[in-house]
């Protein structure tokens, strides 16, 4: 008995589970309102708005902008508010695959890296730990003046800026190449990258940009234009086929008359033929019965290869007599 009561709870417990993944709906991750406008970058499943709130969503910066030298940057979002079926976020740091880091250093290059916490205008608390790659091994405090250099780049740049140029300028390369060109003075570099940044504190968030109801409005008229450009698509390639089709049907119907009217004059001109043959057939026996040339005379030699049988048979039939050798018999048929 209790071994079916049992059975039962571990039934209704499977029944609750399943109800409880049915409940589970997608929701649309999107990326940060300034400077991203609220862009799709990806969907995650769950219960509740409360499930989902503060998960950290990580995809390829390729996949993010679509630049395919990019691939190796992974860019984190973290949701932070949840709008219907739009789940809002905040960016909150990039790396670096560390299989790409490791690639760039080499035995005779040398590895300088840092790590600068900045604050930018409106108050966000960022930290970023540039990495520069020189051409060949140097001092150490040669070093030291290169992590100075860029670490006073950094600040400046940061205190100038606020939160969403930063992230425009770490993911674009500006910042890098600010980075380069101030170092390269004090020593060559071989790559000079922000390999990693991570969000401490935030700030004041900014409301620039178009509102969630705008960017809806948009990409509704987006996939009506999408929509509208497949039917029309289709529909050309209905009317291609059509005319295909019916330029294949008049072709044939052509080539059919074509070949009806060929088998017309082939055969007149077969009956003319046989009609010219007949008549000229006809002609030439007549010529021929009418103009026989008379036998020729039979020579002495020719005579001469019958038998003495068949020359006595043409001697009687010539009434000649048939008395005497081969010789007289011929003389006497050719006199």
């Amino acid at each position: 008995m209790a071994a079916k009561k049992l059975s039962a709870k571990a039934r209704a417990a499977a029944r609750k589970q399943r109800d409880k993944w049915k409940n589970k709906r997608w929701f649309t991750i999107r990326a940060p309102r300034h400077p991203w406008n609220f862009k799709r970058i990806g969907e995650t499943i769950g219960e509740t708005d409360e499930h989902i709130m503060g998960r950290v969503y990580e995809m390829t910066q390729q996949e993010f902008s679509g630049d395919f030298t990019k691939m190796h940057v992974i860019l984190r979002f973290r949701v932070t508010e949840v709008v219907g079926q739009d789940a809002l976020t905040t960016f909150v740091g990039h790396a670096h695959q560390s299989d790409h880091t490791r690639r760039q250093i080499r035995r005779y290059r040398g590895k300088v890296d840092d790590v600068v916490d900045v604050v930018t205008t409106d108050g966000f608390l960022v930290r970023l730990k540039p990495l520069m790659i020189t051409e060949r091994r140097c001092q150490t405090s040669v070093k030291q003046a290169m992590r100075s250099k860029s670490s006073e780049i950094i600040r400046g740049f940061a205190s100038k800026s606020n939160y969403s140029k930063l992230q425009e300028a770490m993911l674009g390369g500006d910042l890098e190449t600010e980075i380069r060109n101030a170092v390269k003075s004090i020593y060559p570099c071989k790559n000079v990258v922000i390999r990693k940044s991570q969000l401490l504190q935030i700030g004041v968030v900014t409301e620039k940009g178009p509102t969630l109801d705008e960017i809806h409005a948009e990409e509704e008229r987006q996939e009506a234009e999408l929509k509208a450009k497949k039917e029309a698509a289709l529909a050309m390639e209905d009317e291609v086929e059509e005319d295909n089709t019916s330029g294949d049907l008049l072709a044939a119907a052509e080539a059919m008359e074509s070949i009806a009217v060929k088998e017309e004059i082939v055969e007149d001109l077969s009956e003319e033929k046989s009609g010219e043959e007949s008549t000229t057939s006809d002609e030439d026996n007549a010529e021929k019965t009418s103009a026989e040339p008379e036998q020729p005379e039979e020579s002495e030699a020719s005579l001469m290869k019958l038998k003495k049988d068949e020359l006595v048979e043409k001697a009687k039939a010539a009434g000649v007599p048939t008395s005497g050798t081969k010789a007289d018999i011929v003389a006497r048929l050719l006199e």
